[in-house]
């Protein structure tokens, strides 16, 4: 174990660096700390005071040269897990994305984008208010504290040297991707149900009066329908988004348990 005394400064600060590959890695793909927003001495900052944590509470061998092959190795394996941490979060936060998709497109809102501050980039408006709404869930959840403790104890099962994750989790972490897909299309279930039966109304009217312009009357109806259906269903797809939470946690903490 390394101690951080006048001795062995050299060693201690390269011992901290490398450790700070893995939840540096972690912060960048996990959600919240990952966002743009987030300036980057803040992050350097909290891998920095969570690595001297690890380093003075779990058993850190720190690789013996500074430039060798098994360093760049043994850094790639650090960068693995911690992506890998992360990945498996970002993966859940990506449901009610696919939600908003499905939902924006039936109600003739697909057009309204926004500029999504944790990725930066344009997203409908409706998918960032059910990014924000998962956002708020994470931290009342103490996701971001859990992520921590799991950054922290994969140091002991996943020791660095030996971090290389087994065929099987990453075959896990690949399947968990169709859970994003499954997340969206259930938070989307009720309100798209709704709107799937107000579009068979509207196309019987069109049968019986031909004459009858669907775009002003289809258009209206559809928007006026899918928010009054999405303030009813906001109670219960905010305790989906909870459960979504929940799952991408405990699918985090087999990753690093087993």
């Amino acid at each position: 174990m390394l101690g951080f005394g006048l001795p062995n400064v050299e060693a201690s600060l390269f011992a901290l660096i490398f450790v700070m590959v893995r939840i540096g890695a972690a912060f960048v793909a996990a959600p919240v700390f990952g966002a743009v927003t987030i300036p980057l001495q803040v992050r350097i900052v909290l891998a920095g005071a969570i690595g001297i944590l690890v380093v003075n509470n779990a058993p850190v061998a720190s690789p013996p040269a500074l430039f060798s092959l098994v360093t760049f190795l043994q850094v790639a394996q650090e960068a693995l897990v911690g992506l890998a941490l992360g990945f498996v979060l970002q993966i859940a936060f990506a449901g009610p994305l696919i939600a908003s998709e499905a939902l924006g497109s039936t109600m003739g809102i697909g057009f309204a984008t926004t500029i999504d501050p944790q990725r930066g980039a344009s997203t409908p408006a409706l998918g960032q208010f059910l990014s924000i709404l998962m956002t708020l869930l994470f931290l009342a959840l103490d996701g971001h504290l859990i992520l921590v403790d799991l950054v922290v104890r994969s140091y002991r099962v996943l020791p660095p040297g030996e971090a290389w994750l087994a065929a099987e989790k990453l075959k896990a972490i690949a399947l968990f991707g169709s859970y994003a897909f499954a997340s969206g299309l259930l938070l989307a279930l009720p309100v798209g149900f709704i709107i799937l039966c107000l579009n068979l109304i509207v196309g019987m009217l069109s049968r019986s009066a031909p004459a009858l312009n669907l775009f002003a009357v289809g258009l209206p109806a559809s928007l006026a329908t899918g928010l009054v259906a999405l303030a009813i269903a906001f109670p219960a797809m905010g305790d989906a988004m909870a459960g979504i939470v929940r799952e991408a946690l405990q699918a985090t903490a087999n990753l690093v348990l087993g």
